[in-house]
């Protein structure tokens, strides 16, 4: 369980940097508000994670084989959806950067020099690398239920060393390794400046009674 809860926060870290990368390129460029990434992904994820955890508690508590299929299944179900998310995620992602390359002779000259910098390119590809490795081990996962309890796929040691094991690893490595307030300074910038724009509203009456 504590496997499946850290994955989720790994993932929500790959969910929260591209906000930040399309209002760093430009959020013309994107199908979604950068705000919204965070909210819908991160509480896909989340409703993946209760569902993962119900159907655990289930199957664990189970008496007997019919109880046990049914947490099993809502464990499965968990699983799926949260590759289902991982994947829509990809797709918008993936429409993001080509829509930017096409528009790449209009970025701003911040960006442009963002998307030159050796820096920020080793980021993505660290990002990308960490996004790869979670979602083979969510897939893995769906094969590793999907024959039941003590199937052939569950029993092999290895397999579940590299598939369950080496890959976190490996997006655990690279998370921190490229790590964004290193290597992608304008996400910290980013949210100082909202979090600055917010402790504003608060503090300004005059804008406080205008809101109301």
């Amino acid at each position: 369980m504590a496997n499946v809860v850290l994955r989720s926060f790994f993932a929500a870290a790959v969910y929260l940097t591209l906000k930040h990368i399309v209002l760093a390129f430009g959020p013309e460029y994107s199908r979604l508000p950068p705000k919204w990434y965070t909210w819908i992904f991160i509480s896909c994820d989340l409703l993946s994670l209760i569902m993962q955890g119900a159907g655990g508690g289930i199957a664990a508590s189970a008496e007997g084989e019919s109880t046990q299929d049914i947490g099993s299944n809502l464990m499965l179900a968990g699983i799926v959806w949260q590759v289902i998310t991982l994947l829509i995620f990809a797709a918008l992602a993936a429409d993001f950067v080509f829509r930017t390359s096409r528009a790449r002779s209009n970025l701003p000259l911040a960006a442009s020099e963002l998307l030159r910098s050796t820096k920020f390119r080793l980021f993505a590809i660290g990002l990308v690398t960490a996004y790869v490795t979670i979602t083979i081990r969510c897939t893995y996962r769906i094969a590793e239920l999907a024959g039941g309890w003590g199937n052939k796929i569950m029993q092999n040691e290895v397999e579940f060393i590299i598939l369950e094991g080496v890959v976190i690893v490996i997006a655990v490595l690279c998370q921190t390794a490229f790590h964004p307030g290193y290597c992608f300074p304008q996400m910290q910038l980013q949210h100082g400046a909202a979090a600055a724009k917010g402790e504003k509203n608060i503090s300004d009456p005059e804008m406080t009674h205008t809101s109301v």
